[in-house]
């Protein structure tokens, strides 16, 4: 269940946690952005120093390879991508590499990932800078989590000692599972758990803030505009949040209608905001809309469930 002390701390004061979910890259040389743009679906080129934007890397077939936060520094660009991808996508980013002016580096062991979290997360960074905390490297604007705040870079061997320092102007420390129920209470979906290999980004619904349809050619841009210009943006499947009753439900768990099953689930928590069990699921278009009555299969039976549109809880 929810630890409701962190959770309260999120909604109304502020909760830090330490990113160990994430993992660092950072590019510098004067034709990183330029060589960027060219690879991920979103417009990228245009960003000016303290600017950032969501956008995904893709494969020919249009499928995601992973998700990231690009953000321009001004000196450096530096990306914000899952851990377990990171490695990877570093060789990935590199192998491209020919003539252009860029170097590609990860920089996940080198700096560390601290999270500030809530509305009073503004207050408390500015006490615990007047108390002498250790200075960021970098000041990331993040929601990736469902809660406005800040990720703030930071040299790894003062990572605990950032913390502290912001334990001692009153953040809450909070755990990445507190962390998920806000997420999931934003519907915000998570690469890989709700977003893997198979996935299209329309699937999951961020083509709005993870694509351009402006900028010029990328990997997989042929599948996104088919899609979008002659299938009118319909896929067979659509990543929606059902809000479900008392019960348990479980990642895995399938959506049935009718007697027929029609989805699964990828991400469940308990939301002591809507206080019920709500999750995030695949479904057959025909069951996107809002307001669409499915039952969630578990071991304990069948729970009924409603197709709601975050961020709007009954």
């Amino acid at each position: 269940m929810t630890d409701t002390r962190e959770y309260g701390a999120l909604r109304e004061q502020a909760g830090v946690v330490e990113r160990t979910d994430r993992g660092r890259l950072r590019l510098r040389g004067a034709d990183r952005l330029a060589y960027l743009h060219g690879l991920l679906s979103n417009d990228v080129q245009t960003l000016a120093p303290g600017e950032w934007r969501y956008a995904t890397l893709l494969t020919p077939q249009g499928r995601m390879i992973t998700d990231m936060r690009v953000f321009e520094r001004g000196d450096l660009t530096l990306v914000d991508l899952p851990l377990e991808v990171t490695p990877a996508i570093r060789e990935h980013l590199d192998r491209f590499i020919i003539t252009e002016e860029v170097t590609v580096d990860d920089v996940t062991d080198e700096w560390g990932q601290v999270g500030l979290y809530g509305p009073q997360a503004p207050r408390i960074l500015e006490t615990a800078r007047q108390a002498g905390a250790v200075a960021p490297l970098h000041d990331l604007p993040s929601s990736d989590l469902g809660v406005e705040g800040t990720d703030l870079i930071v040299a790894r061997d003062h990572t605990a000692a950032l913390i502290q320092a912001l334990v001692h102007a009153g953040a809450t420390p909070v755990s990445l599972e507190t962390m998920q129920v806000t997420r999931v209470e934003a519907g915000i979906p998570l690469f890989p758990v709700d977003m893997d290999t198979t996935t299209i980004p329309l699937e999951a619904g961020i083509e709005d803030r993870a694509i351009s349809l402006t900028k010029g050619c990328y990997v997989g841009q042929e599948v996104i505009v088919r899609v979008l210009h002659r299938g009118g943006g319909r896929v067979a499947k659509k990543l929606v949040r059902l809000t479900a009753g008392d019960t348990p439900v479980a990642p895995g768990d399938t959506v049935s209608a009718s007697g027929r099953e029609v989805g699964r689930l990828t991400s469940a928590v308990f939301s002591p905001q809507a206080q019920k069990w709500i999750a995030l699921a695949y479904v057959q278009r025909d069951f996107v809309e809002p307001g669409t009555a499915v039952e969630v299969v578990t071991s304990s039976g069948n729970i009924p469930a409603v197709v709601t549109t975050p961020p709007h809880l009954p």
